[in-house]
This record gives structure tokens, C-alpha cells and sequence, in this order.
């Protein structure tokens, strides 16, 4: 084919260019110079599988400039490698997809080792600076199986949303743990807080109510606002009630955030541990101490109530998260854990550049 032949000629010409004397020339040459034939090499291209004649010489071979060097199937057929696996497709049937493409089966070990290009962009991910820009941060995690020589195992990921005035969202960082400790959270907010986020024009930080992630806010972002999740709290509560009570609890509790402003809400409240207080005295006491930070999101503009007062925005994305990684059951290791995390969460960022959150545009 003509694509072949022209490969091939190119590959002739950079050997002859290296040689200078041409092949009936005689004279003092070095042995490297001498030409020594071709070999035999296979190429996946857009256009198909190709074997080219390679020209060399003693000392080295010339591969044409059309191809990398190093990189032996063409830039198309990575893109298509590196987003069937990050669509959860298996190593193994990404290479079955490119050779129905190609004619050449790509192995699961190459699959791997292309991913593997995606570690860098991964740390200038961990170390691009922040703008000091946004107004509400949405915290939350995921957790996520990676196999060990033990066993499976459960990593945490810890992930800040931020939503700024100006509507614009972003996934801003996210960080590998063993769990949600104080200290852990504390590590990605000091994160935050180096790479520029250091709060000035903070509003609210929402939360699903972790201990460790409220104590680790008050170390980091001490003088911003603080509101739990109303979905978190209603599950903690109704797993406490009896079954003959979950319905009237749900409904007393309901009120408390449904409720028309924070006189009415606070009165909601009272009424609720007026009724269950005999029946839940710890579920009674443990909603008056977190009420403070439960009814935070009444301080805001009242359009933005439904947003504010839970982490649906954040797990929202953990639902594409699981959805994406479901079919790869379990990671081999850390790496490819960050790796897979990474692509998503940039896909999400450069879709939201042209798909902005408006509701927040009034909240100025």
C-alpha cells in the first residue's frame, strides 16, 4: 500500500543520510556506517496493522520520522486504549476492541502500560495552584477496593467541590486515605489552604457530618460556616427509631429543615424533642447539639436552601464514580486508583466550563 511504501522510504533516506557514502562508494567509513539491511516491524495506525521494512546499518536503525520512536501505535489508538479502560472496560477486552479495529491484538499488559502515562498529569493535577475564588465548599468521600498481597482492601477518597459566585463548580482536589480521621481530612484542607484556597471569600463548608471533618474545618477554616447534611442526619436518626415511629419521626424531623425560616425552623426543632424526647432521649440530645450547624444554610439567599443543606452535589459524582469503576470490581493497586479518579473528575471539570451552575449567580 502506498502509505507502507512511503513509510519504508523514508525509513531508507534517513539511513542513507547517516551512511553519506552510498552503497557502491568505497572509503574510509566507520563499521557503524555500513548499511545492514532491514528488519521486520509491526505498526497499528489509523490505518490498520502495518509491518514496515526498518533500514539500518551496523550501528542503529531508522525508524521513519512519521513514527515516534518510542511509541509504536499511533496517538488515535491510545485515545481509544486509555478511554475504553476508563470507561471500566477490563484490560483484557480493551484488547480484543483494537484488534477488531486494527487486526492486531493489544495485550493487557500494554493497555496498563499506556495508563501509566497518565501518573503525571496526575501530580500537576495534586500541584496547580488554587484561586482564592471560591464561595461554598462541598466535602465529601468515596471509598473504593484495592487489592493487596492480605487481600482486598478499602481506600478512602476525600474530595473537595467548590461553587463559586460567579456559577462556576469544580472538583478541586482529591486525597488517598485509610479513612476520615481528623488528621486525614486536616492533610487536604492544609492541601487546599498551600495551593492558594486559603478562604477569604468563603461562605460555607458543607459537610455529610463526619466528627473528624468538623474538628479538622475548625483547625483550617475556623471562621467559616458550617452546615451538616440534612439526608446524612435523617438516615443517622431514622436508623435509631422503632419501626411503629419511623413515619411520624420522619415527618416531625422534615419540618425542621422544610420550614419557612429560622424562627420557624428552631421552633420545628423544639416540638420534635418535645415529642420524642421521653422515647429518644439520645436521638433528642445529639439533634440539639448538631442543630447549629444543621440549620446554618437558612443565613443564605432562600433559593439556595435545597442546595446548601446537603452533599447531594458532591454525591452526585460519586454515583458516576461507582457507575465507572463498578465494572473493574477491585484496583491492582494505588496508582491505578488515582489514575481512574483523576480522569473522571477532569472529564466532570471540562463539562462544567460550558455548564455552569445559574442558581448560585443570585447568591451574592
Amino acid at each position: 500500500m502506498a502509505w507502507k511504501r512511503f513509510l519504508e522510504e523514508e525509513s531508507e533516506r534517513e539511513r542513507d543520510q547517516f551512511a553519506v557514502l552510498d552503497s557502491y562508494e568505497r572509503g574510509p567509513r566507520r563499521p557503524s556506517q555500513y548499511r545492514n539491511g532491514y528488519y521486520e516491524r509491526d505498526f497499528v495506525t489509523r490505518f490498520g496493522a502495518i509491518r514496515l521494512g526498518i533500514a539500518r546499518t551496523r550501528g542503529r536503525s531508522f525508524l521513519p520520522r512519521a513514527i515516534e520512536k518510542f511509541q509504536r501505535r499511533a496517538p488515535e489508538l491510545a485515545l481509544l486504549i486509555g478511554e475504553a479502560f476508563l470507561r471500566g472496560i477490563s484490560t483484557r477486552q480493551v484488547g480484543r476492541i483494537v484488534a477488531t479495529m486494527t487486526g492486531e491484538t493489544v495485550s493487557a499488559q500494554t493497555v496498563s502500560r499506556l495508563t501509566r502515562d497518565l501518573d503525571e498529569a496526575v501530580r500537576e493535577f495534586h500541584q496547580a495552584p488554587l484561586k482564592d475564588e471560591w464561595a461554598y465548599l462541598f466535602l465529601d468521600g468515596v471509598n473504593l477496593k484495592v487489592r493487596r498481597p492480605a487481600g482486598r482492601q478499602c481506600v478512602q477518597m476525600l474530595v473537595p467541590y467548590g461553587v463559586g459566585q460567579d456559577k462556576r463548580r469544580e472538583l478541586l482536589a482529591f486525597l488517598r486515605t485509610k479513612g476520615e480521621s481528623q488528621a486525614d481530612w486536616e492533610a487536604l484542607l492544609q492541601d487546599l489552604y498551600r495551593r492558594g484556597l486559603k478562604g477569604d471569600k468563603l461562605l460555607l463548608i458543607v459537610t455529610d457530618g463526619c466528627p473528624g471533618l468538623a474538628a479538622a474545618i475548625q483547625t483550617v477554616y475556623s471562621r467559616v460556616a458550617h452546615q451538616r447534611c440534612w439526608v446524612h442526619k435523617m438516615r443517622n436518626i431514622l436508623d435509631k427509631v422503632r419501626k411503629r415511629d419511623h413515619d411520624a419521626v420522619k415527618a416531625d424531623a422534615q419540618a425542621i429543615y422544610l420550614a419557612d425560616g429560622r424562627r420557624q425552623a428552631e421552633a420545628a426543632a423544639r416540638a420534635f424533642c418535645r415529642r420524642w424526647r421521653r422515647e429518644y432521649p439520645t436521638l433528642v440530645r445529639q439533634l440539639e447539639r448538631d442543630l447549629p450547624d444543621l440549620l446554618a444554610f437558612l443565613r443564605f439567599p432562600k433559593h439556595l436552601w435545597r442546595k446548601l443543606r446537603t452533599t447531594n452535589i458532591i454525591e452526585r459524582c460519586f454515583v458516576e464514580v461507582r457507575r465507572r469503576t463498578r465494572p473493574m470490581v477491585c484496583f491492582v493497586n494505588v496508582q491505578s486508583v488515582d489514575r481512574i479518579i483523576y480522569s473522571i473528575f477532569q472529564r466532570f471539570n471540562l463539562e462544567w466550563k460550558t455548564r455552569t451552575l445559574r442558581l448560585f449567580t443570585q447568591a451574592a
